[in-house]
């Protein structure tokens, strides 16, 4: 199983949110590159960032610290928010980003992420971000009326990575993952699942280790690295174990 530190980015500082709320921001440095040496240091080959303002204004607004990561990280950089055209998905491959996480258009223009997921074979993931079991969009601003599972389902036979499974109730809230409803929709899908939202330490990620065969590929974790809660290394090995 993967474990992947999240760097998330808001006006070119590393923050997160409390519940996805972007008016609840805590900062937690102004470097996003050097986190992600940090990061790389302690052993991670993955890292999952997010552009939050990209995700409200359907475009990259934090270019330039995307970039430095990329330059910085030597592993994977995965990357989601405001990617929604085949211009933005082929600049952001061409920069150096291992996979695209794209949502709102996975929900709103299905068949461009099809036509992505096919394109760049094992590039795209399809964030399927929950609030009371029905997909969010637009930095999770919008809930839809499609269940998480049938939107999982939308996208089986597309060529996509995986599933970035977030419960938004519990993101940044340090409540625990959501491990429960995680394993059903892998156990729902034929997608590899990452989890996301709410872990507060390595409860969290040898639950969620002991699921990896049922569909579990990953967990992304920020707030409980950034406040000290979960040593990220630990986290790592206990993974790969």
């Amino acid at each position: 199983m993967i474990v992947f530190p999240a760097i998330d980015l808001k006006n070119g500082e590393v923050v997160r949110l409390a519940e996805g709320d972007m008016d609840r921001a805590t900062v937690y440095g102004d470097d996003p590159a050097a986190q992600a040496m940090v990061f790389s240091e302690a052993g991670a080959e993955h890292v999952h960032v997010v552009d939050l303002d990209g995700s409200f204004a359907g475009s990259a607004q934090n270019r330039e610290a995307v970039q430095a990561i990329v330059e910085a990280f030597p592993g994977y950089v995965q990357l989601g928010g405001g990617i929604r055209t085949p211009e933005d998905v082929e600049g952001w491959f061409d920069a150096g980003v291992a996979r695209i996480v794209i949502g709102t258009a996975a929900l709103k223009n299905p068949q461009f992420v099809k036509d992505m997921a096919r394109a760049y074979e094992g590039g795209i993931v399809v964030a399927v971000d929950a609030r009371e079991g029905m997909v969010a969009t637009d930095g999770w601003a919008e809930t839809s009326d499609v269940s998480i599972v049938d939107m999982a389902h939308r996208f089986e036979d597309a060529g996509v990575a995986s599933l970035l499974f977030t419960d938004i109730g519990r993101d940044g809230m340090l409540k625990g993952c959501n491990i429960e409803a995680t394993v059903d929709l892998a156990q729902q899908t034929d997608l590899p699942v990452i989890a996301s939202g709410g872990v507060k330490g390595l409860d969290d990620i040898h639950m969620l280790a002991l699921q990896a065969e049922q569909g579990i590929e990953g967990v992304i974790t920020g707030r409980a690295i950034y406040d000290g809660r979960l040593d990220l290394a630990t986290a790592l090995a206990m993974a790969k174990r």
